[in-house]
């Protein structure tokens, strides 16, 4: 389980903003990284690997998602509050996240988990989902993995906003859809006091992005479903960065927020390759897209993402 320091105070016992595991007989705790803040849930990854989020605060700019390999207490990932025997208060003493996440986006992201490939949700059958505390709200999050690390971004699912804040969810093995449950206690915008949902996938396109890949001037998202080829060209995306400052202070605001040029859009198949002259590593960044299927839908989608690294 992950377990919060005290607020804004240094940490009274190794526990504080760690992960642990926990033995079986309860006889035995190991600390699996550190550095955490307010972490709101465990993924547990197919591969033995774990993704905890965290919320902004002191030493935390925005909110993060944090892809954790479980090293051990020098696995850190930037909270100095919190116990870890690191230290320094540079930004590379820390391990990034796969993306930060502004608090128009996503106030306070809870758990991920992963759409197992046998679920009923068609396209999206395998994709790794957020689910939102602090909005009420579900997303995907397409990333991609650049030798040991994740980056990427997360795109919220069309959906009515739940009237509580989402914690929890789990695809049934019988039905292979998504049962969410939540409540709301303090700083959210869905305030019902709990809430128990089913979220099943319609007979139609999700049009939603499923990996995102950065390199040299380019851009490439691949779409989980099919998209009319007229509709991609340079006017019909938008990408904005800007920097954030992670200090002891609360929070971070946007600094030099900027527009990228989108010189060329090619498709292939469902794969979107954007030129982008300018793109350069960012810890705040947008992709506003406007396109349309293959059925003649047109449709919107936002993407809040990261890049840390551009291999060449």
């Amino acid at each position: 389980p992950p377990t919060p320091p005290r607020h804004a105070k240094d940490s009274l016992v190794p526990h504080h903003g760690t992960l642990l595991r926990v033995s079986a007989d309860g006889s035995k705790t190991d600390i699996l990284a550190t550095g955490f803040r307010a972490a709101n849930g465990v993924c547990l990854n197919p591969d033995g690997t774990f993704i905890v989020t965290d919320q902004e605060g002191h030493w935390n700019p925005k909110n993060r998602i944090n892809w954790v390999s479980g090293e051990g207490p020098n696995e850190f990932f930037g909270n100095i509050y919190g116990y870890s025997p690191v230290t320094d208060t540079a930004d590379s003493a820390m391990k990034n996240p796969l993306c930060w996440i502004t608090n128009q986006f996503d106030r306070s992201p809870s758990e991920l988990l992963w759409v197992p490939k046998d679920a009923k949700w068609g396209s999206l059958n395998g994709q790794l989902l957020n689910l939102s505390y602090g909005y009420g709200k579900i997303y995907v999050v397409p990333h991609e993995k650049i030798g040991n690390h994740r980056q990427g971004g997360l795109c919220e699912i069309p959906l009515k906003q739940f009237p509580t804040g989402i914690m929890r969810g789990r695809f049934h093995p019988g039905d292979g859809q998504l049962y969410g449950c939540g409540m709301f206690a303090w700083a959210g915008t869905q305030r019902k006091a709990g809430g128990f949902y089913r979220i099943r996938k319609l007979d139609k396109p999700a049009n939603l992005p499923t990996q995102i890949e950065a390199s040299k001037n380019t851009v490439t998202l691949t779409l989980s479903d099919e998209v009319d080829e007229n509709s991609v060209k340079p006017d019909s995306f938008c990408i904005k960065a800007w920097d954030l400052k992670r200090t002891k202070n609360y929070g971070s605001k946007h600094f030099n927020e900027r527009e990228w040029e989108i010189s060329s859009a090619t498709i292939n198949g469902k794969k979107i390759t954007l030129t982008v002259p300018d793109l350069e590593p960012t810890w705040g960044m947008s992709i506003d897209l406007k396109l349309t299927d293959r059925s003649g839908q047109a449709y919107q989608r936002l993407i809040h993402n990261s890049i840390f690294e551009l291999p060449q």
